[in-house]
């Protein structure tokens, strides 16, 4: 009888080994096809700057956390971050570009909402920043919450889901106050620096960057109340699985990475002697691995090696390395009191 049971045990073992095979040899993704096929990976950039997360300079060169986010996807598909190619997109604009293809995903400080989800058909990434929508105002005009806007005026972004957010906070908290909507974040800072709005209402990682932008920034403060907290997604049409796999894992090896203190700088030293399992296979040590999400073994480390860790593309675009001195404050790793725990390479 126990003869008969480990014989079943080996069938069922070979039988799981041999499905989970079959399963690597399937990931094939066509979005991914396509775009090593092109040779690029087609991401949104900014039209304009929305400062810290798509930024271009004079000379067309872009910088930014979700700039930075979409060459670590190119890295881990075709090998080199600059096979990351942005074009310019208005709000409005990640919708139909997405959707005829001029895009291959959406990585714009995009918040994960139901009807983007069940009305548009879109699929999300994994959270990759969270963050509550607030409003700034300048000190002078002596509010301490948000009650205290009523009668004034509101400006914040079109083309998004900003305005509904604030109209509907609005409406619950019985508070009567105009809301002004802009096409280009330029127009919007402008605008509250020229005191055409008594508030400034934004995602609170681009707010906290507005604010820090100020030439007079200790003389605005942003108010307590929480209109909404959102996770920021990365977005990608439905029907492909394995590419949303592919950034998902791109995500979380960079949070892995983090976690056990690989950075771009030492990521040579680390592959030469790995501390664990999970780490060869991070870092393509261990042969084969890379199969499991169609891309070589080399995924991880050329990712790594080409744009450091979460923490070091945080620190340069948005952190302690950038002009904006974001704390990372709920973005951190769980040991740092955040709430990003990386998943696990088994």
């Amino acid at each position: 009888m126990r003869m008969l049971a480990v014989v079943t045990t080996l069938v069922f073992l070979g039988f799981a080994s041999a499905t989970a095979t079959a399963q690597t040899a399937n990931r094939g993704s066509p979005q991914i096809d396509k775009i090593k096929a092109r040779g690029a990976l087609l991401c949104p950039g900014h039209n304009g700057s929305n400062l810290g997360f798509a930024e271009v300079d004079d000379k067309g060169n872009w910088k930014g956390f979700d700039v930075d986010i979409c060459r670590a996807i190119a890295t881990a598909i075709l090998g080199a971050p600059d096979k990351a190619k942005f074009l310019p997109l208005s709000w409005a604009q990640r919708w139909p570009s997405l959707n005829s293809g001029e895009i291959d995903l959406v990585v714009k400080t995009t918040d994960a909402t139901m009807s983007r989800d069940t009305e548009l058909g879109y699929q999300f990434s994994i959270p990759y920043l969270y963050g509550a929508f607030q409003f700034m105002v300048p000190i002078k005009i002596n509010a301490k919450t948000a009650k205290d806007l009523n009668g004034g005026t509101i400006c914040t972004s079109a083309g998004t889901n900003n305005a509904r957010y604030v109209n509907d906070f609005l409406k619950v908290n019985n508070i009567k106050a105009e809301v002004l909507t802009f096409e280009k974040r330029e127009e919007q800072r402008a605008a509250y620096q020229q005191k055409r709005c008594d508030a400034d209402m934004n995602w609170g990682p681009t707010l906290a960057v507005t604010r820090a932008s100020q030439p007079d920034a200790k003389e605005h403060i942003i108010l307590p109340d929480v209109i909404a907290v959102a996770p920021q997604v990365i977005i990608v049409k439905e029907g492909d699985d394995h590419f949303l796999d592919v950034i998902n894992w791109v995500l979380q090896a960079l949070l892995i990475a983090e976690e056990n203190g690989i950075t771009k700088a030492n990521v040579d030293q680390i592959k030469a002697k790995p501390p664990s399992p999970a780490i060869e296979k991070l870092l393509g040590v261990t042969p084969g691995v890379g199969a499991r999400l169609g891309l070589s073994d080399q995924w991880a480390y050329n990712t790594i090696k080409a744009m450091g860790n979460f923490g070091e593309i945080y620190d340069r675009n948005l952190g302690s390395q950038s002009p904006y001195k974001l704390d990372r404050g709920m973005n951190a790793l769980w040991r740092d009191k955040g709430v990003f725990v990386p998943m696990l390479i088994d």
